[in-house]
């Protein structure tokens, strides 16, 4: 079976796992800003910024589409090699 993998060859999920990486990373940052006036003792920023926090749950359920999607990418290539 390895012989007929490529090294370089994408998962059917993979760009989806990536991209929610990058979503729930901008999130954490947005959520950083939004936290840091409360320690700063500064003005608080405005609503959108909370709103920008749930990036980081929307990123995760990106991440975790993308990998059921190998998983059943996996499998029937498995049902498919019987």
């Amino acid at each position: 079976m390895r012989d007929k993998t490529q090294t370089n060859s994408a998962a059917p999920g993979d760009r989806m796992v990536r991209a929610g990486a990058v979503v729930f990373f901008l999130g954490a940052l947005a959520t950083l800003v939004t936290v840091a006036p409360l320690f700063l003792g500064t003005a608080p920023f405005p609503t959108y910024m909370f709103g920008l926090s749930m990036l980081m749950a929307v990123g995760f359920l990106m991440a975790g589409a993308g990998v059921l999607r190998s998983v059943a990418a996996g499998r029937r290539q498995a049902r498919a090699g019987r």
